[in-house]
């Protein structure tokens, strides 16, 4: 028989939602995304996770990490991640099975925060009152109005970067990155982000290009899992161009290597594929002893509470994509104010409650 305090149960779901119009960016195209939701119930309470993943993530999900988390105690986090990495290994401490982990982590940290009636912040000890972002999009697919109209719209609204995707059409991107500025003034920064299309000779390239229009963030200028690479492109970039990576990291080791190598000047994290709130705190602490800038990749939803809790975090990407889905799945997201989330303190864990019946219709699995 169960323990009354113990985890009871964890249940699974998928959910695919079309884009608004085709995305595309400088490696990949797609016309949907799909999310991947956990909860996880105990002493009266469930705990909402989730994942930008494969659906197959979710049958992942319930065949092999469920019978890892039922029956342990909610506030048992590190040890729960730890059962998880070991279930597992066979698998590949990265990818879809990585995913998996950190849905399940995020649904515990929001159970737990939920058991003690605190904002998750709160519980993990918050460091400051918003947490500033970046407005992302920009899409490739985009036309040069539709980029304009975008980005200058996160301008006005007050935000202070926006981000822009590059890299498909290579001769294209200096009169794209010209377009840009002048929708979004002077006083705004821009970012781009290239998804690893680049050698990192071209990439050197196109940033000597890039620097008249004051572009003051290069993300995967090459292939994030190119250190050399990366290297190459911080040491022969305009000094004043931040180069940033890191949302490929699934482990603790992909972020110390990065580190180690000196590949980046922001290093960039998402919960939802590095381990969760867990996995995404020990990324953070890894900046903090490197005195590395820290920034959260996409899923503002997932990603403020922790944001308010690092130490050196920048800024962090309120992706176009995702705000959409959150919106579509979640009550209780998080302002957005003039360029700066900020948390709702008066509800507990993540804040978020999951509308099912605006889900329905999108559910895969």
């Amino acid at each position: 028989m169960m323990d009354s305090d113990h985890i009871s149960d964890l249940t699974v779901a998928a959910f695919e939602v079309p884009t608004d119009f085709p995305e595309s960016d400088g490696t990949l195209k797609w016309d949907s995304t799909t999310i991947v939701t956990v909860e996880i119930s105990a002493m009266g309470k469930n705990g909402l996770g989730f994942t930008y993943a494969n659906a197959a993530t979710a049958l992942y999900l319930d065949k092999k990490l469920k019978q890892v988390v039922v029956g342990k105690h909610p506030f048992s986090i590190q040890a729960i991640f730890n059962d998880m990495l070991t279930a597992v290994r066979n698998d590949g401490q990265c990818g879809l099975a990585m995913m998996a982990i950190s849905a399940v982590d995020i649904a515990l940290w929001d159970l737990k925060a939920k058991l003690f009636n605190l904002p998750l912040c709160s519980l993990l000890g918050q460091l400051r009152q918003q947490a500033k972002v970046y407005g992302s999009g920009g899409f490739t697919s985009y036309t040069d109005a539709q980029l304009q109209e975008q980005l200058g719209n996160w301008a006005a609204e007050g935000f202070r970067a926006v981000k822009m995707k590059i890299g498909r059409e290579p001769q294209r991107d200096l009169e794209r990155v010209r377009k840009a500025r002048g929708a979004i003034g002077e006083k705004t920064d821009l970012f781009i982000d290239a998804n690893g299309a680049f050698s990192a000779r071209q990439a050197v390239e196109q940033a000597a290009l890039f620097q008249q229009y004051s572009v003051g963030w290069f993300e995967e200028a090459v292939s994030s899992q190119d250190l050399q690479g990366l290297q190459f492109v911080r040491q022969h970039t305009p000094p004043d161009m931040r180069i940033a990576a890191g949302e490929y990291g699934y482990t603790t080791d992909d972020f110390m290597r990065m580190l180690e190598h000196g590949s980046v000047d922001v290093l960039q994290a998402d919960a939802t594929r590095c381990g969760g709130i867990t996995g995404f705190l020990k990324a953070g602490q890894l900046c903090n002893a490197y005195h590395m800038p820290f920034s959260f990749h996409c899923s503002p939803a997932a990603h403020l509470h922790p944001a308010l809790c690092t130490d050196t975090f920048y800024i962090g990407e309120y992706f176009h994509d995702h705000v959409r889905i959150e919106k579509i799945l979640f009550d209780g997201l998080p302002q957005v104010e003039k360029g700066f989330l900020v948390p709702d303190l008066s509800a507990p864990g993540l804040g978020l409650n999951f509308k099912m019946q605006d889900a329905d219709p999108y559910r895969i699995s």
